[in-house]
């Protein structure tokens, strides 16, 4: 598999993100919210209760066997050991990628994301073309992400429910293996924890 750098231009809809702007402005112009209580409610999100919370989760999965074992079968414990558990956490899967098998993530009916563990869900994630195509051809949404899995890897697509929320294990990178956990989390990207990226190499 590999990455480049890419932009979401072909699942995405940019409209939503202009649209979400100009509300918001329209909003914070007739005081209905306050932008400032906003931007620190998007900031506990991104960085509280962001990607770093799965990133931690899949960087000790990679350290320590009994965990990762341990997360694999039953990951909401295990996740919620670590602290992460909530509102739209409740029962969590996680999934792990190996050479043979890759997984990535949809919520086919509506936007179901895991946000105490990746944070606020990204727009072209709740879009309808993400939503639609990568259950039909999931190699080719995954191409325009920058991921190109081989022909001899089985691409598994696992739609979330309300009830049922999954994270995506990604393989570790090679050339890691003298790094520390927090070393290693930094390597975890929110896109691979929803199976339409991979994690960086130490020397991205």
């Amino acid at each position: 598999m590999t990455t480049d750098n890419h932009s979401h231009a072909n699942v995405l809809i940019p409209e939503v993100g202009l649209r979400v702007k100009a509300l918001e402005s329209l909003l914070a112009e007739k005081k209905a919210i306050d932008p400032a209580a906003l931007d620190l409610i998007i900031e506990t999100f991104e960085t509280q209760m962001g990607p770093k919370n799965g990133a931690k989760v899949v960087a000790k999965a990679w350290t320590d066997p009994k965990y990762r074992s341990w997360l694999l079968e039953d990951g909401t414990a295990a996740i919620k050991s670590l602290g992460y558990i909530g509102v739209q956490g409740e029962n969590m899967v996680a999934l792990e990628n190996t050479p043979t098998v890759h997984n990535v993530v949809v919520c086919t009916l509506c936007s179901c994301y895991p946000w105490p563990t990746l944070g606020l869900p990204p727009i072209w994630f709740k879009s309808a073309p993400y939503r639609a195509r990568v259950v039909i051809e999931p190699r080719s949404v995954l191409k325009e992400f920058g991921l190109d899995v081989p022909d001899d890897v089985e691409v598994r697509v696992w739609d979330s429910t309300a009830e049922l929320r999954y994270l995506v294990l990604p393989m570790r990178p090679s050339g890691t293996e003298n790094l520390t956990e927090q070393e290693l989390a930094a390597l975890v990207t929110r896109d691979s924890m929803i199976g339409t990226g991979v994690a960086q190499s130490p020397s991205h």
